[in-house]
C-alpha cells in the first residue's frame, strides 16, 4: 500500500502506532514481538505523529481498499457480514 515502514522491517508505522497507542501494549514488547529497537519503536511514532495527513490519507486508502474487498465477496442470498 506505499506506507511507510520501519528501515530493514515489514511492521509498518501505522502499526506500530496501532500497537502502542490504541491497542495500550508496551513498546518494549513492540520491539521485542518484531526484532526492533526500542528507539525504532518510538522513531514509527514520531513519525505517525509528524505527518498527520500522511498516516490520514494511508489510513483512508486502506479502509478503501478492504471496503472494495468486503463488496468483492460472494454470499450465499441471505447471508451477510453481521449474519449469525
Amino acid at each position: 500500500m506505499g506506507e511507510p515502514h520501519i528501515a530493514g522491517h515489514r511492521v509498518s508505522v501505522r502499526q506500530v502506532y496501532a500497537l502502542v497507542e490504541e491497542r495500550d501494549i508496551d513498546p518494549e514488547a513492540v520491539a521485542d514481538r518484531y526484532d526492533l529497537d526500542v528507539a525504532d519503536v518510538y522513531h514509527a511514532l514520531a513519525y505517525y505523529h509528524d505527518h498527520p495527513r500522511e498516516m490520514s490519507d494511508i489510513e483512508a486508502e486502506r479502509e478503501d481498499a478492504m471496503e472494495t474487498f468486503r463488496e468483492s465477496i460472494e454470499r450465499p442470498e441471505g447471508v451477510g457480514p453481521d449474519t449469525v
